[in-house]
């Protein structure tokens, strides 16, 4: 008898390819980490305005980075935290990777007001492919939870005026951005997506002005 269709993505820190990535160690040389200036040495603190499958925010805090995840749909919010506990009682390793790991459960655009990093990052859902294969099942499953995320530019707005150094938004490589108040600083292009790192200098009691 065959087994009943998903009807929710699987959101998994322990096996697949997440935990493939960190056996690996496969993860280090991601364009991620380059974008947002997160290294080994350099534990930054990033808040991950749109958590989804969390696998981005997994990979900052296995590197060193404190990280807060968003997530404002109920549905995807139960499968991060069950994820998050899972990982937690696999092993010590797993458990002090998601020790740097805290989630929320709200909408990034009221949020974020509110809150202070070095990083944000932005992962929206993508403007639907037309020229390609379909995307993978977890992210057709995540795109019915979630929707099509009309509000990029609300929630790139919301980020770039927030108290943090850096704001990077993943987005299709052939894409045309979705609207900002200006211009990212750079860009890092992968094979199917790029990074638009927005780079702003913060100058106060204790801080350092960041640069590209």
């Amino acid at each position: 008898m065959a087994e009943p269709a998903r009807t929710a993505p699987a959101v998994d820190f322990v096996g697949g390819a997440v935990g493939y990535r960190l056996r690996s160690q496969a993860g280090r040389s991601h364009a991620l980490l380059k974008a947002t200036g997160v290294s080994p040495t350099r534990s930054l603190h990033v808040i991950d305005a749109t958590a989804g499958l969390g696998r981005d925010a997994f990979l900052l805090a296995s590197i060193g980075a404190t990280v807060t995840l968003i997530e404002r749909v109920p549905e995807v919010h139960a499968l991060l935290s069950d994820a998050l506990e899972a990982a937690r009682a696999e092993s010590d390793e797993l458990a002090a990777i998601v020790g740097r790991m805290t989630l929320l459960h709200g909408d990034a655009r009221a949020l974020l007001p509110t809150m202070q990093a070095d990083v944000i990052t932005i992962d929206p859902m993508h403007p639907p492919r037309t020229k390609t294969a379909l995307v993978k099942q977890e992210m057709r499953l995540l795109r019915d939870l979630v929707g099509a995320d009309p509000d990029v530019g609300d929630l790139l707005a919301a980020a770039l005026a927030a108290d943090c150094g850096r704001v990077v938004l993943k987005w299709p490589l052939r894409a045309a951005a979705p609207p900002a108040p200006r211009k990212p600083s750079h860009q890092i292009a992968g094979k199917t997506v790029r990074y638009d790192v927005y780079v702003r200098p913060r100058v106060g009691a204790g801080l350092q002005a960041r640069g590209a």
